[in-house]
């Protein structure tokens, strides 16, 4: 228990807020561990317990630094950040969970990333419905990518396979499941 608030805590540092602690990110999001632990006063960080938790985290929502020396958030940011991601094709269809409660708005004006950089979507439509019951009663949408992408919108998949986009208009929501 006391690792997944160490995870959400890292996660409101390395995606919203560095400036709670002092903390500088560079433009790729990256942060220097050490001084990640050394600013941190709310956990006892070590450098090993953040490479467990990036290792053991289930949805993979953080990488370190082929050196070792750095963490960040694989995506999600509410920050202004360069992820290096290249635009690639989609597969045909991907998935959104969300709760059925947030329908109307979305039938009315598409998916929008909100404060993030983008839109969260997933190959998977059972992670999809996993997201979706976070928030309620879930519903799985179905995004038409394909026909997205022909007409000019640009898909990114991060290293924990979450794809990105930055807007999924009503009409490319092709049906939901609850």
């Amino acid at each position: 228990m006391e690792n997944k608030k160490i995870s959400k805590y890292l996660s409101l540092i390395l995606r919203h807020q560095p400036q709670l602690i002092n903390l500088e990110l560079d433009s790729h999001g990256w942060a220097d561990i050490n001084t990640l632990i050394l600013n941190t006063k709310k956990y006892t960080l070590t450098p090993e317990l953040i490479y467990d938790l990036v290792r053991g985290n289930d949805k993979q929502r953080f990488a370190i630094s082929d050196d070792g020396k750095k963490i960040r958030a694989n995506q999600g940011h509410s920050i202004q950040i360069d992820l290096d991601l290249t635009a690639i094709q989609p597969p045909k269809v991907l998935y959104h969970g969300t709760a059925s409660r947030f329908l109307q708005s979305i039938h009315a004006k598409g998916l929008l990333k909100g404060e993030r950089h983008h839109v969260h979507l997933t190959e998977s439509a059972d992670t999809a419905r996993m997201v979706g019951s976070r928030y309620g009663s879930a519903v799985i949408l179905t995004i038409d990518s394909e026909l997205m992408h022909q007409q000019g919108a640009q898909f990114y998949k991060t290293k924990n396979d979450v794809w990105l986009v930055e807007y999924v208009p009503a009409d490319k929501i092709v049906n939901n499941d609850t």
